[in-house]
């Protein structure tokens, strides 16, 4: 998936050496090979801003695997001279051993957020990377706004009166039913289903009107022009309404028979969101977060273009929508196994990555989560702790070769026409947790 265009965070260290620096500020075109997840989507946005700025010509490509990156960043006869290459995530070209991969520059992303990373870069570049992206791919790395390195960018955020808090839930849209229904963030019995949703909220006393959510059908595809943060929707709630309904989903979530105890350490995540006040397509920071990840597992280069600044609402919404119904609709029937420290979840031809991540916030007791696909895999764990060992050697035992991707806190495996029956990967992957 490609994309081509022409065209205030604080750290004490450069996420790239000097040289490294030199060689992207006198760049002639710069490549862009990021990482399939929401994280890397706003990191490669971070930095495509920068570089349209500059007026560097630049190209984003999203792969999905290690040797997917790996491919696309090998020096080839028809590259562009004065071409610098900038890989977000992990790949396999040995830039020591080849002259021609000092053209590529690597962000560490292993101990840190790939958004971070290049919020740095892009002001190494004298850039001025977006507060709001940079704290939504920060969420989408799993981090909470305002850890850790992330403090400043909150505060600079807030200051400049881009985000405010507020009680309820944290969702794109300013409709709560479209929010609630396809959103990843929470997981309650009444979630991927739009009337189970205004059942919810009218046992709570809030009356609704499906059609004013959707196309007018009821059907939920949740397409109205009205959806949105400046909707004068009668779903576009007041405070004490937002209060109303950020404690009854805790309640329908913690309450849940299948919650696990992590379920209340999740929801707390999900509730009191930063709205989004400057004008942007999406009404919480949380709910950006959540539409980054969706489109980065459906339509990666709807989610590239977002993250540059492009208008692509209405896709991204639309992915995002498509995204958490199938996960929710594959969770309600889905099989499970409990392992020593493992979880098996088979979600089908739902999308993986954000399976396994909604299952291992709120339904898991074990602290990681192997979600089952059609052929491919996701692995996702509660431990920040490099994963890249463990993934390679069992993309080794199942003999993939390098069709395997790391991320924080987990990875996925794509294992295609191996034939690999759910036994083998489920033991390949005990055998090294």
């Amino acid at each position: 998936m490609t994309m081509e265009g022409r065209a205030t965070v604080n750290s004490s260290a450069s996420s790239v050496s000097a040289p490294a620096l030199e060689r992207l500020e006198s760049a002639d075109f710069v490549r862009i090979v990021t990482r399939a997840d929401g994280d890397g989507l706003a990191a490669a946005g971070l930095l495509a801003r920068t570089l349209t700025d500059r007026e560097t010509p630049f190209q984003v490509t999203v792969g999905e695997t290690i040797g997917d990156r790996t491919a696309r960043l090998q020096p080839s006869d028809d590259r562009m001279p004065g071409t610098v290459s900038v890989a977000i995530g992990p790949h396999d070209v040995d830039v020591d051993a080849d002259p021609e991969g000092a053209d590529i520059v690597s962000l560490e992303t292993e101990t840190r957020p790939a958004t971070l990373a290049a919020a740095e870069l892009a002001r190494d570049l004298e850039g001025s990377p977006d507060p709001v992206l940079t704290l939504a791919g920060t969420i989408a790395a799993g981090i909470e706004p305002g850890a850790g390195e992330s403090e400043w960018v909150l505060e600079s955020a807030l200051e400049s009166d881009r985000l405010e808090r507020r009680p309820g839930v944290g969702v794109p849209t300013a409709d709560v039913i479209d929010g609630l229904t396809a959103s990843m963030g929470c997981l309650a019995p009444w979630s991927g289903d739009e009337a189970a949703v205004v059942d919810a909220l009218e046992e709570i006393g809030l009356g609704v009107d499906v059609d004013v959510t959707s196309n007018g059908d009821g059907n939920g595809d949740g397409n109205s022009d009205a959806i949105g943060p400046n909707s004068d929707s009668d779903l576009d709630p007041d405070p004490n309404t937002h209060r109303t309904i950020g404690s009854a989903v805790a309640l329908d979530v913690v309450g849940d028979d299948d919650a696990s105890e992590y379920a209340a350490t999740a929801i707390g995540r999900f509730l009191r969101p930063y709205a989004i006040t400057d004008g942007r397509p999406f009404a919480t920071l949380e709910g950006y977060a959540d539409v980054l990840a969706a489109t980065a597992a459906l339509e990666a280069g709807t989610g590239v273009a977002l993250a540059m600044g492009h208008e692509a609402r209405k896709p991204a919404l639309e992915a995002w929508r498509t995204c958490g119904r199938r996960v929710h609709a594959a969770l309600d029937d889905a099989s499970t196994g409990r392992y020593d420290g493992l979880f098996v979840v088979d979600v089908g031809d739902a999308p993986v990555r954000p399976a396994a991540r909604l299952v291992l916030a709120y339904r898991s007791p074990e602290p990681a989560v192997l979600a089952l696909g059609d052929g491919e895999a996701a692995l996702a764990t509660r431990d920040a702790s490099g994963f890249g060992p463990t993934l390679e050697a069992v993309a080794r035992d199942l003999e993939i070769g390098a069709a395997y991707d790391v991320g924080r806190r987990g990875g996925t495996l794509r294992y295609g026409d191996c034939e690999q029956d759910n036994e083998t990967v489920i033991a390949a992957v005990r055998g090294h947790l």
